[in-house]
């Protein structure tokens, strides 16, 4: 079965501790269990992380990338096994598995360099006087990661504070554990010093209230849904912690008129299907223009219809099952009301069998603004698309949502762009293609998306505090 046993690691040891199942979405059998810690647990991760970050802060940014380098490296010879356990416990086919697998090396590579470039600065002054700033790393990180992105997700977080000097306590989830545990492995066996990284799994609510309010905590980091996100920050808040917040979206889609529906509707197809729509960017609201509508929405429903569903170790799979029951329920809620609203469902629309997690994508047209699949994020296989007058009416709708975490546009006119650039409400705008970020990109969100930047220069600096020293001298 490929699937590893699930244990914390705290203190540069792994424990083993009784916990939950873990589900296979393919076909809801148990693929093992994973562990939970309790607070002896938690208390023992928190000394671990504090003395960790004692020996990690003083050592050599240029040795601290040399580890980081070769736990990347080791994942990439493992990438093979990893994107197995992954398509298991989560469900997403095994080439999006890999590819999530190398993209998170990608991020990780580029942070160990870039950590050696968290440069300081020297502000001119009067004789006998110097100002100096200083970044340095913030201190122990607690980290929360969700379960659709098991390893990518979690190594953002983990490259991002080792690469500034900081340790850091991951809480991933307990529903795909395999993702972080095998992350962990390798920065364990690519040396990295006892208590710089510590991994727990158990209660998420238990877990925060314990870890956010403790001294030893100097930073945040959460990825998952709005209304847990705001929660997190007001703790974070109540004990003057700063927090980087990547929470949930719901992705708008501009289609002007001079792009081509056809090949525009092909790139949708791929773009919504991938890990089955279980993406905090996944564009969700496509608003295009009434020239172009019927000719894109055809496209994307026959090119969704033509998307092989199933278990995704088979290699032939496009659509692999949803992550677990929840989603299911989502997706027959959503679509029921919107298609009693009076939107038209021009493909997909039902589940699937009635074991495993299957939900095919999903494409409506004509949906209303009241609609319920309108204003919450979906978090699935459902497209939503809708006519627009102009750029206009779509930048107006496009904003509409509290949401701000990724958009799309599609045009070949300059002039639409630099309106897009300017007036789309966004943390991340991806022109005429679907890549949200990369890892030399700063990646977050505005208004309900949550705040702070994950990736990129922006991103590590999160992870510092600036410090001025003023030298009097004679």
């Amino acid at each position: 079965m490929n699937y590893p046993e699930i244990e914390l690691y705290i203190g540069g040891h792994w424990r083993r501790a009784s916990g939950s199942p873990i589900i296979n979405p393919a076909d809801e059998s148990v693929l093992g269990t994973v562990p939970h810690a309790t607070k002896a647990d938690l208390d023992d991760a928190l000394d671990a992380a504090a003395k960790g970050f004692a020996v990690w802060r003083n050592t050599a940014p240029s040795t601290r990338a040399q580890i980081i380098l070769r736990a990347a490296a080791l994942i990439r010879e493992r990438a093979n096994d990893m994107s197995r356990a992954m398509t298991l416990e989560q469900g997403k086919p095994l080439d999006q598995a890999r590819l999530e697998i190398l993209r998170g090396c990608d991020i990780i590579e580029w942070d160990a360099t870039e950590g050696m470039r968290l440069y300081g600065r020297v502000i001119p002054a009067g004789p006998g006087l110097q100002h100096t700033v200083h970044r340095q790393p913030i201190g122990p990180v607690a980290a929360f990661s969700p379960w659709n992105f098991p390893m990518s997700s979690p190594a953002r977080k983990v490259a991002g504070a080792l690469s500034s000097g900081c340790s850091i306590i991951l809480k991933a989830s307990e529903e795909t554990p395999a993702g972080a545990l095998q992350l962990v492995r390798a920065f364990h066996d690519a040396g990295l010093p006892a208590g710089v990284l510590n991994l727990v799994f158990g209660n998420p609510a238990e877990i925060s209230s314990y870890l956010v309010p403790s001294p030893a905590i100097r930073l945040i980091t959460f990825t998952g849904s709005v209304p847990i996100g705001k929660h997190l920050a007001s703790m974070a808040g109540q004990h003057m912690k700063p927090a980087i917040m990547e929470l949930g979206g719901h992705g708008p889609v501009i289609v002007c008129g001079d792009a081509d529906p056809v090949t525009t509707a092909a790139l949708s197809v791929t773009a919504k299907s991938r890990n089955a729509g279980q993406v905090c960017v996944a564009p969700t609201r496509f608003f295009v223009q009434e020239s172009s509508f019927e000719t894109f929405a055809q496209a994307f429903a026959e090119g969704a219809s033509r998307l092989k569903v199933g278990n995704g170790l088979d290699p032939s799979t496009q659509l692999g099952p949803l992550a677990n029951p929840r989603r299911i329920e989502a997706m027959e809620r959503l679509v029921s009301d919107a298609a009693a609203r009076g939107a038209r469902v021009l493909a997909g629309g039902q589940r699937i069998g009635n074991r495993g997690y299957f939900y095919p994508l999903t494409v409506l047209a004509g949906v209303p603004d009241s609609a319920l699949a309108m204003n919450e994020e979906p978090f699935g296989p459902l497209a939503l698309v809708n006519p627009v007058r102009d750029l206009d009416e779509a930048i107006a709708k496009a904003n509409a949502l509290p949401f701000g975490l990724a958009a799309y546009a599609f045009t070949n006119s300059a002039d639409n762009a630099q309106r897009l650039s300017n007036d789309v409400e966004t943390g991340n705008l991806s022109i005429n293609h679907f890549v949200a970020s990369t890892a030399e990109t700063p990646f977050g969100g505005v208004k309900d998306s949550g705040y702070g930047r994950e990736g990129g220069t922006e991103g590590l600096s999160c992870y510092t505090v600036a410090r001025n020293v003023s030298h009097k001298f004679n």
